[in-house]
């Protein structure tokens, strides 16, 4: 039994402390055991952290139900990754309300390259369904991981339609990963985990209570490269997602519908308002990801764009984004914005004007790179 996985669960059980702290914790100590092993006097002085917290940390002995939580996991065939695991999705990493621990029963990789997230009303039309099995069915050469919440209406849908097309296909949970809901739809559950698989925050046995479901949409938001709204009412899940998404930085879609119909108020509306692209076929999707753009743009390694690249002409702010795309493949928006510490809105104008220079490329889901 891996020793920092015990501690790395425990943690999160520990009164008073949530993601946030759990990652400030982290980022002093280095690790999940070092936070138990670390001193009254220096826990208390990392920020957020008082006598309380630090009392509760040094009290807490309940190891025994970490211990039986990855029991289970090697019964089930689940893995629990931690937010400093490798196998941790890097979409999720940059966003502050990100869950630390993530329980994954499946055979597909939470890091692929290209991530969809289809969400909608749990009444769909027939033109709902029609929609969504079109639009899956053309997204099917492009290969990217269908994304949604396995409920009622356009997200079983678009399950079901993934596994038909030979795609991938996740669903996040609201429950533990062992407690399928709703139990309907377990026969999909299980061959999604042979074609895709299963994702939730919740510990083993964890109920589908209704407050899980809006914390569960922004793992669904977060992990995507763009959610595509599909049939939508006034109000509902499907719209908390879209605007996680945009508060994400996290494209968004949205099919219209009939202006009479109560299920295409949400898209109509999110279009209106230009908080979602119209979208009417897979091909919208792949232009504004650039899954389009076949241009072969070379790549030159670090040591060769630090000699050749002529910076003189670039503005301060301009440079210290070009040097931070030089030391990685590639960066997402948000981190770039912490890294520089340039505010989101003033770094998408420096981007763009990068980017039109000829300095650097956009890839899928806010991420860019340097091009020679």
């Amino acid at each position: 039994m891996a020793t920092s996985l015990l501690y790395e669960i425990a943690l999160g059980w520990v009164p008073g402390i949530g993601h946030q702290t759990t990652k400030i914790l982290i980022s002093y100590c280095g690790s999940a055991e070092a936070v138990f092993k670390t001193s009254r006097s220096k826990l208390i002085k990392i920020p957020g952290v008082g006598q309380h917290l630090a009392s509760a940390i040094l009290s807490f002995s309940d190891f025994s139900k970490a211990e039986a939580e990855i029991e289970k996991a090697q019964k089930h065939g689940v893995q629990i990754l931690f937010y400093t695991h490798s196998s941790y999705p890097e979409r999720l990493k940059q966003l502050a309300d990100a869950p630390t621990l993530l329980y994954y029963k499946g055979n597909t990789n939470l890091n692929a390259e290209k991530i969809i997230s289809i969400v909608g009303t749990r009444s769909n039309t027939a033109y709902g369904k029609e929609i969504t099995e079109k639009i899956v069915r053309e997204l099917a050469p492009y290969k990217p991981i269908i994304l949604s919440g396995l409920a009622y209406g356009i997200d079983i849908i678009a399950h079901r339609a993934a596994l038909e097309a030979g795609l991938e296909t996740i669903a996040v949970l609201g429950s533990g990963i062992d407690v399928i809901y709703p139990s309907a739809h377990k026969d999909i559950a299980s061959r999604m985990t042979r074609q895709g698989g299963l994702l939730s925050e919740y510990s083993f046995g964890t109920k589908p209570d209704a407050h899980h479901f809006p914390a569960r949409n922004r793992i669904v938001a977060g992990l995507s490269d763009a959610v595509l709204v599909i049939e939508a009412a006034e109000k509902g899940g499907a719209l908390i997602t879209a605007e996680i998404a945009n508060s994400y930085n996290v494209e968004v879609l949205a099919v219209p519908g009939n202006v009479d119909n109560k299920f295409s108020e949400g898209c109509n509306t999110l279009i209106k308002q230009h908080k979602a692209h119209m979208c009417t076929c897979a091909e919208d999707i792949a232009n504004l990801l650039n899954w389009s753009n076949n241009t072969n743009t070379t790549l030159v390694n670090n040591s060769s764009r630090k000699k050749n690249l002529p910076t003189d002409l670039l503005t301060e702010e301009e440079k210290k984004i070009v040097e931070l795309l030089i030391s990685a493949d590639s960066l997402h928006i948000d981190e770039l914005s912490w890294k520089s510490q340039i505010a989101v809105n003033r770094l998408s104008s420096i981007l763009l004007n990068l980017e039109f220079n000829g300095w650097i490329k956009s890839l899928p889901g806010k991420k860019f790179k340097i091009i020679h």
